[in-house]
């Protein structure tokens, strides 16, 4: 068996398209663009990559982008009175502080100052509440990117069995709902679950979260599962050039899965494609506006 390939990219390409229509007419209903700001707290390379994404996102939806980029220094309360300024301004519709954040910033205090209804990150405890009991809220990007990939891939979930490998508050806990609101039946598994590899291998659903480069394996593997790798790791590659690659041994699996994520160019993607998605979701709730797009 040989694993069809799950493009991460063709689907965010997809969504982004989607959502840029939809802004478009929010635009002319409306007489403003949804907007995005993002917080940067210092000159962390990778943060200041994902921010320069996630703005060129923004701006290519036809939203506004407003970029807060503040000095590594600032302190816990200056950056909370910036976040209760963004939560009043109409003309934002989501906030997101970027991740990780300098260790004097106590990052659960930062994430309870932003309005849950403009948490477009979706890391609030409301917000995870409000997933766990089924209301409308905003759901974490990543999980909600496997979802989509997820649907488009197998159509109904309904009945299918589920292995989250990962239980963080940002993937596998809101992954672990999303699956069960689609009426699969999940099982949460870590790094002290009994014989691992024996619970991933009852799996239709595998979803790998848990950081270790490629340690779900092609045995641990149920033939014609559908693998999500959502691990990013950096590890050595040939003559000793970092190389990127996932929590899921790529080769090893994609031999007995039906269908996998590759890393790069699987989840990575649909992460900024969901931010852009929940961001016009949070305006249209907003100012009342029936999105009519299916996104």
């Amino acid at each position: 068996m040989s694993a069809r390939i799950i493009d991460g990219k063709a689907a965010a390409a997809a969504l982004r398209a989607r959502v840029a229509v939809e802004v478009a007419k929010f635009r002319v209903a409306k007489g403003r663009a949804p907007g995005l700001a993002v917080v940067l707290v210092g000159e962390d390379p990778a943060s200041t990559v994902y921010v320069r994404s996630k703005g060129k996102a923004t701006i290519e939806a036809g939203m506004q982008s407003f970029e807060h980029k503040l000095p590594a220094e600032i302190s816990e309360g200056k950056l909370i009175d910036l976040i209760e300024e963004l939560n009043t301004d109409p003309a934002v519709d989501g906030i997101l502080v970027q991740l990780p954040l300098p260790d004097h910033i106590d990052a659960a205090s930062i994430l309870l100052s932003i309005d849950p209804d403009k948490d477009v990150d979706g890391f609030h405890p409301i917000n995870a509440g409000r997933l766990a009991v089924g209301m409308n809220g905003f759901v974490p990007c990543t999980p909600l990117g496997c979802l989509k990939l997820l649907r488009a891939e197998l159509g109904d979930l309904k009945g299918k069995e589920a292995v989250v490998i990962g239980r963080s508050n940002i993937v596998g806990k809101p992954m672990a709902m999303l699956l069960l609101g689609d009426h699969c039946t999940v099982t949460i598994a870590h790094s002290r679950t009994r014989d691992l590899p024996a619970v991933v291998r009852r799996a239709d659903i595998v979803v790998a979260a848990v950081g270790r480069p490629q340690m779900v394996t092609g045995e641990w593997l149920k033939p014609g599962a559908a693998v999500i790798d959502v691990g990013i790791n950096r590890i050595a590659g040939e003559e000793g050039k970092p190389k990127l690659v996932g929590d899921v041994d790529f080769a090893s699996a994609s031999a007995v899965a039906g269908a996998i994520t590759p890393v790069p160019g699987g989840v990575g993607p649909m992460t900024i494609a969901c931010l852009i998605r929940n961001t016009l979701v949070s305006a249209a709730r907003r100012e009342a506006y029936d999105l009519q797009g299916g996104i």
